[in-house]
Parts: structure tokens; C-alpha cells; sequence
């Protein structure tokens, strides 16, 4: 699996990877979108912003295994080697019998963020909606068990197959 930078392309103002364009943008501007919602309304972004990482991480997903990392060990591998690349934080799975955990040492969405009173990495949520629609079959429930914008020290995430 190559590294995810190394496949980056710049090129006419665009950030591609392959067919997939990125696009670099300061966290705190994009996580101030979200502090300046009333409450039900933060959640209910927070809520769209968690399914559409789902639908494309969803895709990257399925590019890394078609480039790579086929099965579930090597595709959490290749995730949590391409988070970084990518500014998410420094990611780090456990899988157990029932599911996984996920820590995520300085997530930009909650240092960003700033203090909060409910969890605020919805995208890193919807990843692990992603992947558990590829390795679970979508049967799982996925919730941010702790989070720096909280006040906790690392912001974590519990996978349970259902």
C-alpha cells in the first residue's frame, strides 16, 4: 500500500488523488461553522457532517482495498497509517471480539474545536461508519466514548458490531 501523500497530485488548483479531490482548509475555520449553530442545529450538522464521512470514506475505503489492503487488519492498518497524512490525528485501533476501539491523539476537530459540552468529532465518526459498513456489513453501532473538546485527554471511539 503506498503512502497516502506520495499518490497526491497538485495540479491546476486542484489536490487529487486519483480521481478523488481533496481540498486543504484551516480546521478552525471549518469547526467555527459549528460553534456559531444554535445547539439543535450544531447537532444536526454534526449529524449530516458524520454521514457524509461515512458515504466518502465509504469510497476511499473501498480505493484503499482495491489498492491493497483487502482485509479487515490491513485495511484498519492502512486507515490508521493514512489519518495522519491526512491531519486527523494520530490514530490507533484495538479490535476485540465484538468490535473496536479507536483512539485519536490530537483530533483536529476538537482541538479546534475548543471546549465543548458534547463530543465534536462527527467525521471520525463517520469513518468508523464507513468501515463498518465495509467489514461489518453496516450492522454496528459507533459512538465517541471521549472527547478532548470535553475535556478528556484523547478523544475515543467504540465500535460494537449489532
Amino acid at each position: 500500500m503506498s503512502e497516502f501523500l506520495g499518490r497526491l497530485s497538485w495540479r491546476d488548483g486542484r489536490i487529487l488523488d486519483g480521481d478523488i479531490r481533496y481540498l486543504m482548509l484551516r480546521a478552525d475555520v471549518l469547526m467555527d461553522v459549528f460553534r456559531r449553530l444554535t445547539p439543535s442545529a450544531r447537532e444536526e450538522a454534526f449529524e449530516a457532517f458524520a454521514r457524509s464521512v461515512r458515504d466518502g470514506g465509504r469510497r476511499s475505503a473501498e480505493r484503499y482495498r482495491k489498492l491493497g489492503a483487502g482485509d479487515a487488519e490491513r485495511l484498519l492498518a492502512t486507515i490508521e497509517s493514512t489519518a495522519p497524512q491526512l491531519g486527523w490525528g494520530l490514530w490507533s485501533f484495538a479490535v476485540d471480539d465484538g468490535g473496536w476501539d479507536l483512539g485519536v491523539v490530537d483530533s483536529p476537530f476538537a482541538a479546534a474545536y475548543g471546549c465543548a459540552e458534547a463530543p465534536v468529532c462527527a467525521p471520525i465518526r463517520g469513518m468508523l461508519l464507513a468501515l463498518a459498513d465495509l467489514l461489518l456489513g453496516g450492522r454496528a453501532e459507533v459512538r465517541e466514548v471521549a472527547c478532548v473538546a470535553v475535556g478528556a485527554e484523547t478523544c475515543r471511539f467504540r465500535v460494537v458490531q449489532s
